[in-house]
């Protein structure tokens, strides 16, 4: 990233072509020492509202705080105070599920110091020690990359759900803006034990479940759900039939999985798409990274690639297939 571009350049260069490995940004446009006790949030409530630009007062808003330390506080007290200071009477609507606009604090350790009438970070190598901060900045949510704060996405547990697999899927639906087709026909490589087609079925989809293991009980009554017990390279020899839709969540070396993808673009339909997950290892990520994407070219354009909240050593990839 070259020196002096603004939040707001960056924001809009990242939104046409967003990072893998960074889910949030955030401006940081004042700093501010913590005391480390339960007057904090009164404080930044009194001191933040002067030192930042004022809010769209036609635009819902939320506070979104994140604790990098422990402190005798949680994000809702920052959040609750800071809520109350920029929103109150007349101030724009309060709206943490689908803000437009969004304040953002992180209260964390840097080494601090005082510049005439502000607070700056000390560079990175200094001997400075380190104290306690809030870093806060306004931004709108669209420029952040993601409305949640840290990009941490968060599904709530269904009482059917099989698998914690199943918000990969979910968040990679929103992230990627996917569209499932009514009544599609969809193809889970790797299903077992079938949360991806549990959350597949409760998008109307018809699912081709390939897994030698055992699907989940409660989806053996499913008539939209058929199952193979065999591989998918087995079922790639017996020639599969076309989808609407393929995805993978394999545990295999990305690589693998790639050449895999590649096998079964044939069977996708020239209107579907695909959406994968890689595996990638704690060392040498990029070249593999890099191995892995060469392969899916040869029958794909990688439409999206993102480590999603729900994604650990991994990142979930979106594919449409070559026109």
């Amino acid at each position: 990233m070259e020196p002096g571009i603004t939040f707001s350049a960056l924001a809009a260069r990242w939104r046409s072509e967003p990072p893998i490995f960074v889910r949030h940004i955030a401006p940081v446009q004042a700093i501010l020492p913590l005391g480390g006790h339960v007057g904090d949030p009164a404080f930044l409530a009194r001191a933040l509202p002067p030192l930042l630009p004022p809010l769209d007062p036609a635009l819902p808003f939320s506070v979104q705080t994140r604790l990098l330390v422990t402190l005798p506080y949680k994000p809702f007290d920052m959040n609750t105070a800071l809520a109350e200071a920029f929103g109150g009477e007349n101030g724009p609507p309060l709206d943490v599920r689908a803000p437009q606009q969004v304040l953002s604090v992180v209260c964390a350790e840097a080494p601090l110091r005082r510049q005439g009438e502000i607070w700056v970070i000390e560079s990175a190598g200094t001997n400075s020690t380190s104290r306690l901060v809030a870093l806060a900045g306004l931004s709108l949510a669209a420029e952040n990359l993601s409305s949640w704060a840290g990009g941490m996405r968060r599904f709530a547990r269904e009482e059917e759900q099989i698998s914690r697999a199943e918000f990969k899927l979910l968040e990679a639906f929103e992230v990627f803006e996917l569209s499932l087709p009514p009544r599609g026909v969809a193809l889970d490589l790797g299903a077992a034990p079938g949360g991806w087609t549990r959350v597949l079925r409760r998008h109307g989809q018809y699912v081709t479940a390939v897994d030698p293991g055992e699907l989940d009980p409660r989806l053996a009554g499913d008539r939209g759900i058929r199952h193979l017990r065999m591989t998918a390279e087995q079922y790639l020899q017996q020639g599969p039939d076309h989808y609407d839709l393929i995805v993978n969540d394999m545990r295999m070396d990305a690589r693998d999985s790639a050449r895999l993808m590649v096998a079964y673009a044939p069977y996708l339909r020239p209107h579907g798409w695909a959406l994968m997950t890689l595996k990638l290892p704690e060392q040498q990520r990029r070249p593999v990274l890099e191995q892995t994407f060469a392969i899916l070219r040869k029958a794909y354009r990688i439409a999206g690639a993102r480590q999603l909240f729900h994604n650990r050593s991994e990142i979930t990839v979106w594919l449409l297939p070559i026109e």
